[in-house]
Parts: structure tokens; sequence; C-alpha cells
């Protein structure tokens, strides 16, 4: 592949950039050079492994905290060697050895070991009982970590007769955590032990710190809790300041090209950020900030890997599936997309050339045409279709609030163009989007549906393989916002993350998203179009419309001034 390779030559020309004697911009209040990155997530844990954590973890903290794998520009996984090596190796059950650097060690002087590989294992694949996993996909399916606590050496072994082919996202950019921190927090001296002897107390506790322990909030941090393994570090996190990311001292791999990076996340106001200078890097969802001037970016109008989407909540207004497929019908879907999901660098087929009829599929899947045939009759705008499968229900009419992060122009814009036409079917729509929206408010029943990418992302989202979006729907899956329940859907899952042959997987995804149309958990519209803009003088910067968005190289940038 040629991400590794494309990784090197950036780091090499960051590092020439900076021998030339280019000087990077300066935060206020200081000579420390800094660069701006204004992206359109909100950032509320450090735990990418959490619900809460999932939307930003690697978006933000791609080179905070480090895994085996980071998502690249173009959505795939990409070994990150600084980290350490993961290969698969012959056994019985599907076995992959992780060995971390033999220079590997946290900000705070502790080295990365095993520890992380079992700790993080265990609260996402449910041995830690009561631990909030925004995803079990391939971690449920592991039996066993082997690990000497401390080593640098670990081996994951899979249940037999179980293989999960997509095993390169499991450890991640984001999601890989220190265990030394949950363990001090939580008082469990050995984590490797209490993993495998179940001490319930000891996991119950290590649970309740995994769940919360990292919460962030603009204000008053203990950094002890944050310690890094990458080549950033967090130095401070305020409303007005941002979050404050600075070179990590201890980093073993190359050096930062610059400094500090200062991120600006949602609620900061991003147009005042952008408008000012402050920002330098800019990655928000294309027409959220119409008034915003770019004049002085390049900017590029780019399709993301996420799906925009409306993700429903079973309960409430949408406990029946005909209730559902009322409002599906009458979502103006061709019309969205002519208004708010083209992009100027979208290309003429494939990802974000029109309407997406998939929530498990890209646009430019070589199954995507041969296996989303049942979104024909959701174009949109079926008012009589939509009468029907009201009165199907058992209602003469429905109040649906949808929610999302505001402020969001497109959002609104979508939620205004979708009340207009269903109005004459019956349905009331209504926007509650607030400034602090959390897709947990669909969980919650405080809305009936959520605007945003997969598992109701409102920022950088999606993948090449998906995994987000295929376990979005899973009964169980912290992202499941919409509390989805099918067994054979599950099921499916199951295999597909197993199954090589493409015939097979033709036919499971067909079945899939026949049964997904069918039961209308969510209803997708577009790829999402994000806008990417790099200030005059940025070096180094490669635009990623994916969930790691455009901060996956952050550590390479050079501004010029």
């Amino acid at each position: 592949m040629r991400l590794p390779y494309l990784r090197r030559t950036i780091a090499l020309l960051a590092a020439t950039t900076a021998a030339a004697g280019f000087v990077a911009g300066c935060s206020s209040g200081d000579q420390v050079p800094s660069i701006g990155y204004a992206v359109d997530t909100a950032v509320a844990s450090y735990n990418g492994g959490t619900t809460v954590g999932a939307a930003s973890a690697q978006a933000v903290f791609g080179r905070v905290l480090t895994g085996f794998y980071y998502t690249g520009p173009d959505g795939q996984p990409v070994a990150d060697t600084d980290t350490g090596t993961a290969k698969e190796v012959p056994g019985e059950a599907q076995t992959i050895q992780y060995r971390f650097n033999p220079q590997g060690v946290y900000s705070d002087g502790v080295p990365t070991s095993c520890d992380d590989l079992v700790f993080t294992w265990a609260a996402r694949s449910g041995r830690l009982p009561g631990a909030d996993s925004a995803s079990r996909a391939g971690y449920e399916d592991i039996e066993r970590v082997e690990c000497q606590p401390g080593s640098k050496d670990g081996t994951v072994v899979f249940r037999p007769g179980r293989r999960y082919l997509p095993w390169r996202t499991l450890f991640g950019a984001g999601e890989l955590m220190p265990a030394h921190v949950a363990a001090q927090a939580a008082n469990v001296p050995d984590i490797v032990a209490a993993v495998q002897t179940e001490d319930g107390a000891a996991l119950g506790r290590l649970a309740e710190f995994w769940n919360t322990g990292w919460n962030l909030a603009p204000g008053e941090l203990d950094i002890t809790r944050f310690p890094s393994s990458g080549p950033y570090r967090i130095e401070s996190f305020g409303l007005e300041d941002g979050l404050v990311l600075v070179a990590n001292e201890r980093w073993w791999g190359r050096a930062p090209a610059t400094g500090r990076i200062v991120v600006y996340p949602k609620p900061s106001d991003l147009a005042a950020r952008i408008g000012d200078g402050s920002a330098a890097v800019v990655d928000i969802g294309s027409g959220s900030l119409p008034e915003t001037n770019l004049d002085a970016f390049s900017v590029q109008q780019l399709p993301s890997r996420g799906t925009e989407q409306l993700v429903l909540n079973t309960g409430g207004v949408f406990g029946s599936a005909a209730a559902r497929r009322a409002f599906a019908l009458c979502v103006p879907r061709q019309a969205l997309f002519d208004r708010l999901g083209r992009v100027t660098d979208a290309p003429e087929a494939g990802l974000g050339a029109g309407l997406s009829n998939s929530r498990t599929l890209q646009q430019d899947s070589l199954f995507y045409p041969a296996a989303t045939g049942a979104a024909g009759p959701f174009a949109g705008g079926d008012i009589a279709g939509a009468q029907a499968a009201l009165a199907d229900a058992g209602k003469d009419g429905l109040v649906v609030r949808v929610g999302y992060l505001a402020p969001d122009a497109r959002r609104a814009q979508t939620v205004s163009m979708i009340a207009d036409t269903c109005k004459a079917a019956g349905i009331t729509v209504q926007d509650t989007s607030t400034p602090d929206f959390t897709p947990a408010q669909l969980r919650d029943g405080a809305v009936d549906a959520v605007l945003g990418g997969p598992g109701g992302a409102p920022g950088p989202a999606g993948s090449l393989d998906g995994i987000a979006a295929i376990d979005g729907l899973r009964s169980g899956s912290g992202l499941n916002a919409g509390q989805f329940h099918n067994s054979r859907y599950d099921s499916i899952t199951d295999q597909l993350a197993a199954e090589d042959n493409s015939t097979n997987q033709l036919n499971l995804l067909t079945e899939a998203e026949n049964l997904l149309w069918a039961q209308l958990p969510s209803v997708p519209l577009f790829a999402t179009p994000r806008t990417i803009a790099f200030a005059g003088g940025l070096r180094n910067a490669i635009a990623g419309p994916t969930r790691a968005g455009s901060g996956w190289n952050m550590d390479q940038w050079v501004l010029e001034r």
C-alpha cells in the first residue's frame, strides 16, 4: 500500500522544511511555534473506546494516544511502527502477535506494555462488568491476551473457530489506553492478574474508571491522568484557548515539526477562530458555517467516508417499523442530496456521486450496486406512501424531534426541508439541536432522531472498512444510539467479519441491506460533505475526510509565515 511510504515521505519533507528555516506562527502569549486546528467535533473524553469518546478520539487524539494502526487519509488502517508491530502468526486459532517498541514510554515515564492490550481488550469485550464500549467488534471474539505484566510482548488469541478479518482495526490510535493510570486510580496493582482471575471487585472499579475517569471538559485538568504515547501531549484545555497539545518530550520517534497544536473543537466559536486567523487548518461540514470567509485558504470540498443519516429511536414515536417507514418515505432524500449533498471535488461515480443507499457499504465498493436495490422506494417525498404507512402504524400523525450538534447551517437546512415535505403527510418535524447535543439524547428519549454520521457522529467520521457504521446498528453496541435490535442482523455482521469469499460477502451484504430497509433503524442520505481548508504557507497537510480527520498527521505540519 502507498500510505506507509507517503507518511515517511511527508516526515522527510517536514524535516527538510524545518531545516530550511521556515518559522511557524506563534500562539498568543508566548513564542512557541503554534498551528491552530478548527474541527467540528466535541471533545468530551480522552478515551476513544467509550461511546462519548469515540466521535473525537482519532480526529483529535490520534497523535497523542498512538496505536498499532491509525486511519489514513483514504480511510484504511495504516501500521504505526513507532508504536510497535503486529502480525498474524500460525496457530490452531487466529493469533496476532503484538510487540511494543522497546523505546516506547508514556509522557509520565511509564513504559508502554502488553498491560495496555489486556486492559483495552477487557473493557471493550465485556469482561469489565458495566464498562461502556463504543464497539465490541473484534474484541469480543478474542479468547485471551497472553501477557506477562510489564512485558513489551503480547499475544492475542481468538476464540476457536472464530476469525476476525479486520483485526488491524483493533488497538488503534486514540483507543489503546494507558493501563497504569487506571490501575492507580482504581487501586488495582496488577490489571493482568485481575483480568485473568476475574476479580469482580477490581474489575468493577476498573470499569468505573474506564467509563468516566478520562472525561474531559474545559477548565482545570489533572494532567497526570492524561499521559501521552505519541508525539504530542495535552498541556491545557480551555473554552477560549482551545485544547493545547505540545510536543511530548519523551517521544521516541521523529520529533513533531511544530511544537504546539491548538485544537478548537465545538462548542468553540469556530467561525471566529477561522476569521481571526487562529486556525490554519479547518475541517468542518460543508455549508455548516456559510458566513466563514476561506478566501485565504486552499479549500477542498470532499465526500466523507461517513454517511450523513438520520438515526432513529426504535422506541417512542418510532416504536414500530411502520412508523419509521412513514417518516423514511416522506424524507426528500434526492432533493436533499441535490441541494446539500453535492461537493465540488466528488468523482463522477462512486463516493459522493449520488444518494447513499446503504448504511454498511461505501458507494465505491464493488458490492454497492448489487446490494442496495431495496432502497428503490425511498428516493423521497412519497406523501401517499407515508400516509399509508402511518395508517399501518395506527397513527394519523407524528411529531418527530431531530437533534444535532449546533450551530450547523447545513443540518438546519436539512431538517427544514424534511419538515416542509413531511408536513403534507401529517408528520411534524421539529429542530431540537443544541450546542451541547450528544447522540446519547436519542437513547434517553429526549429526541426521536439524530442527524449526523455513523452513530450520530457530528464531525469527522467513517473509514474504508466501515466498522463503526456496521456496528452502530448491532445489539449492545454503544454506538447504537437508537437501540435497534435484530438477531439476524447481528448474525450477519458476525459472518461478514470472518468471510473472505466475495460471493458470500455479497449475499450477506444484500441480506443486511434488505433487512435494514425493511426495519429502518436509520435513513441514509449521502456521503457527508466536508470542507477541508489549509492556510497559505501550511506545508505537509493532507485532507482526511475520515474519522481521523485532517489531523491524522498533525505532527508533520509546518506553517511558513
